[in-house]
């Protein structure tokens, strides 16, 4: 009887563990926050925080976590709404969304140790003082650079238009930039190693708005024109919400346009495809970690093709499926290292 006893009594205490053990993970996981820190072009960019707003809005969903956005309307807001996230809100894990926000990532890491903080398309060992509770979310976007670069070339080549036949037989293409910095130039470096990879004739004209914001979209519709001017057929554009005005340009002259960053597609016929740069997969991946506790020390976690945090997006149906066939050939190539794609100019 007393041996019985004991051993009801090690089952509830067995069973009181587990259901101890069960509401400490409920709590962690009600407890657990997250916080989204956007750069100056607000949520609407149709782009960068777009995209990584909705990484935000996919842990919301699917890891039961709190999370909130915190909107810069200029570069002074930057540092505030990281200590508003971290301090007021009480995050546990912070993403601040783009390479303008680096000195305020800095800071922020340095002030509150206990909290991880991540930054979009900026290295953590680029980070002033390297904070070990920082961590970097990079992109190989030289390689879907590469494979749209190529697409465009050869599109080019077989003189296939999105209004007709390319009359021009001239081996242009073009790409606008925001700044020189290397989270564009690696895009431009791809396009231009993926181009000359179908025919090493083929000139790529380049040159840089000086920003990003849709305001200056005019910036970049001039600079797209000019490359036009000097026969372009294909103009990529690297520069946020100042590239729709890249985009116009190419609609206008009934030359191909190459979306950035999101899928941009939807904007019309005159779209030939777009690099795609998956914020929201690694914005979500992010915040999985640190929830789970897996980040372990500072490091960048790496976005590519071979993890899909790169890829294509929708192809024109202009395409013939020969052509897109001989770009999906160069996928695994570069997944492989058999072509190695250059990440800067």
């Amino acid at each position: 009887m007393k041996g019985k006893t004991i051993l009801l009594w090690l089952g509830v205490v067995a069973i009181s563990a587990l259901i101890v053990g069960a509401t400490a993970s409920a709590q962690r996981s009600a407890t657990f926050k997250a916080a989204f820190v956007t750069d100056t072009n607000g949520l609407n960019d149709k782009g960068f925080n777009h995209l990584g707003n909705l990484g935000r809005l996919k842990a919301q969903k699917q890891l039961k976590i709190g999370t909130k956005v915190f909107t810069s309307t200029s570069e002074s807001d930057y540092l505030p709404n990281a200590v508003a996230a971290a301090q007021t809100y009480g995050a546990g894990a912070v993403v601040m969304n783009g390479f303008l926000l680096a000195d305020a990532t800095n800071t922020a890491a340095k002030q509150f140790p206990k909290v991880k903080w991540a930054i979009t398309d900026f290295p953590r060992v680029a980070l002033a003082d390297k904070p070990t509770n920082a961590y970097g979310l990079t992109f190989r976007s030289e390689q879907s650079g590469y494979l749209v670069g190529y697409l465009a070339a050869e599109v080019i080549k077989a003189k296939v238009g999105w209004a007709g036949k390319l009359k021009s037989k001239k081996l242009v293409i073009g790409a606008v930039g925001g700044k020189k910095i290397p989270s564009v130039d690696n895009w431009i470096a791809g396009y231009r190693a993926g181009a000359k990879a179908v025919d090493k004739r083929f000139q790529v004209k380049i040159d840089y708005s000086g920003d990003f914001v849709n305001s200056i979209a005019p910036k970049c519709k001039e600079l797209a024109l000019k490359h036009i001017s000097q026969g372009s057929q294909a103009e990529f554009a690297v520069a946020g919400g100042c590239g729709l005005g890249t985009l116009q340009a190419a609609k206008s002259k009934k030359v191909w346009g190459i979306g950035v960053d999101a899928d941009q597609h939807y904007l019309g016929p005159h779209i030939l495809t777009s690099g795609t740069k998956r914020v929201d997969t690694a914005v979500f991946t992010f915040y999985k970690l640190a929830k789970a506790g897996k980040l372990g020390t500072g490091h960048d976690l790496v976005f590519n093709l071979k993890n899909k945090g790169q890829d294509v997006g929708v192809i024109s149906a202009k395409v013939p499926k020969s052509l897109i066939a001989k770009m999906n050939l160069q996928r695994p190539k570069i997944i492989s290292g058999k072509i190695k794609v250059p990440s800067t100019l």
